[in-house]
């Protein structure tokens, strides 16, 4: 699936993953290849991507690693989309 973080700033990642996991309002949840559409909006917290990614050299330095190996950038709030395998998170 193909995922692609935005900021007021710039574009901040897009590639392939396995999955992306959000902290949205009601809750964490985690979206996979073949997830049903989906419009929600985001509090602070983190989105942790799994999967081999590569980050633009500007924008290392926002993304971490979790103890799982997941690739993290925490947010203060957003909004995210997924439809038809394509993730656009809108963040903060």
């Amino acid at each position: 699936m193909y995922l692609e973080i935005v900021s007021p700033e710039a574009t901040l990642f897009a590639g392939e993953v396995i999955s992306v996991t959000v902290p949205g309002i009601n809750g964490e949840f985690q979206m996979l290849k073949d997830h049903a559409p989906i419009v929600s909006l985001l509090q602070e917290g983190n989105v942790q991507i799994e999967g081999t990614i590569s980050i633009d050299e500007a924008y290392e330095s926002k993304f971490s690693k979790n103890e799982e190996g997941k690739t993290v950038l925490p947010i203060s709030s957003g909004t995210i989309e997924m439809k038809e395998n394509k993730v656009i998170v809108l963040a903060d």
